[in-house]
This record gives C-alpha cells, sequence and structure tokens, in this order.
C-alpha cells in the first residue's frame, strides 16, 4: 500500500511538472473567434436496446401461422423469441461543424453529417429471409442505415494547457434514416428519432488548424420499430419485440 501510495505521489508530481512547462502556443486568438467552421471524419457503431414479448404471445398483435420451417418448429403463443445484436459493424460518418462562442468556457456547435452503418441481428430461432439469395437459413438479418445527423450540442471547455484543452459536450440530435426499406424487410424501423447525446473530448491546437478528438454516445429516445412484413415473410421476428431503441457510438476527428 505504501508503494501505491508512493507511485500516485511521483505520478502526480511529473503531470504537475509536464503542465507547467511553457510551450510556444499556436493559435492563440483561435477561441476568441464568434464562430468558426470546419469538417468532421468520424468511425461509428450502431446498436439497438430490446424489450421483448416473453412470451411472444403477451403481444395482443401476434397470431401464429404455419410456415413449413425447414427445422420443422413452429412459432405458438407460449414460446419466446430473443433478438440480439451478432457483432458491432464499424461505419463511417462525415460531417460539417459550425461552432458559436458563448463564453471564454461554453461553444454551441451545430454539427449536420451523413452516417452510414449496419446493424446484424440474430435469433434464438432460425433466421429464414425471402429476400436472401438463398432460401436457406441466414447467419444473421442485416439492416443498413443512412442517417442524416442533425445535433445541436453544448460544448464545455476546461482552462487551456499549452496547446492542449479538454472538454465535454452534450445536447439533443435529431436523425433521419434515409435508406431504401421495403413491406417484405423482416425488421423495419421508423425513419425519424430524438436522440440524446453525451461525449468528452480533446482539443489539440496544431499550427495551422485544430484537431478535436471525440468519443461520444448517442441514446435513442422512444419505440423505433414499424410495423412487421407483409404476409409473404414470417412475422414473428418483429411480433418478438415490445419496444426497440437506437444506440450511436461515434469516435470523431474535427478539423477547424
Amino acid at each position: 500500500m505504501k508503494k501505491l501510495f508512493i507511485s500516485i505521489a511521483l505520478l502526480y508530481l511529473a503531470i504537475n511538472s509536464f503542465a507547467q512547462i511553457q510551450r510556444v502556443k499556436n493559435l492563440t486568438t483561435f477561441d476568441e473567434k464568434q464562430l468558426h467552421f470546419g469538417f468532421t471524419i468520424a468511425i461509428n457503431t450502431l446498436d439497438f436496446r430490446f424489450q421483448h414479448y416473453r412470451p411472444i404471445g403477451e403481444n395482443p398483435d401476434f397470431v401464429p401461422k404455419q410456415w413449413n420451417n425447414i427445422d420443422g418448429n413452429e412459432i405458438t403463443y407460449g414460446d419466446t423469441v430473443h433478438a440480439d445484436i451478432a457483432e458491432q459493424v464499424p461505419g463511417l460518418t462525415v460531417g460539417i461543424v459550425t461552432s458559436l462562442r458563448l463564453g471564454e468556457y461554453f461553444d454551441l456547435r451545430f454539427l449536420p453529417g451523413l452516417s452510414f452503418g449496419e446493424r446484424r441481428l440474430v435469433y434464438n430461432v432460425p433466421i429464414y429471409d425471402i429476400n436472401a439469395p438463398s432460401s436457406a437459413r441466414q447467419e444473421y438479418y442485416s439492416i443498413k442505415s443512412t442517417y442524416i445527423d442533425l445535433p445541436l450540442l453544448v460544448k464545455y471547455k476546461s482552462s487551456r494547457l499549452n496547446n492542449q484543452r479538454p472538454y465535454l459536450i452534450a445536447g439533443p440530435a435529431f436523425r433521419v434514416d434515409i435508406s431504401k426499406t421495403g413491406v417484405e424487410d423482416l425488421v423495419r424501423v421508423k425513419r425519424g428519432g430524438f436522440y440524446l447525446e453525451a461525449g468528452i473530448g480533446w482539443d489539440s491546437y496544431l499550427r495551422f488548424f485544430r484537431l478535436s478528438t471525440e468519443l461520444k454516445v448517442s441514446l435513442g429516445v422512444g419505440n423505433i420499430l414499424n410495423s412487421g412484413p407483409d404476409d409473404t415473410q414470417r412475422q414473428y421476428y418483429t411480433s418478438a419485440i415490445e419496444k426497440l431503441s437506437s444506440n450511436v457510438f461515434t469516435l470523431s476527428f474535427h478539423f477547424e
């Protein structure tokens, strides 16, 4: 325990000494500008939060049918059908930065962008999709999305330390999914939805521009589950879900 306290004390002294080193400051008047612009390149991952009917018969709209499943197991009122995300699939986000100075420590940021991503759903029952290239059992069901992102965020910045400045960011966002969907999709999501966003970031003042590295989570508000497919598809993949909410995790690089 004594060695641990000594190590922490030495680390604190090292950080404090490093912080006091005077370096040549870049972009000394950057934060005094009332309005400035930039662009964003980011990596995202899309996720879902599920709330299921357990069993599926708790859904008053569920009607069991004979689908002649290859495995011979038909879904009835007492069965539990459970969906989950198979894996996190990296996506791409590009956008524009518009930042308005509110004060020494606060900015208002509008960050419209375009996000491309994918969610892969797996179930505890076999997946059959008539839209798949093969009518055989599918490993997962893919939902591809193209979002128009419209976040309006407040940025709280710490005091500048030489050419570095950590910050927090939070606020609401609205997303519109413009990807193509059809009535035969096993699981459909609504096009628009509100999100609450929060994240942390680090401003680095370089010689000619400011680079901000930011990690942000966006939690969807409300149920984005749309109606199930038509009678040509097995409808229990949607009927098993009571509520579906969207999550988005984003690692952004802002160039301003």
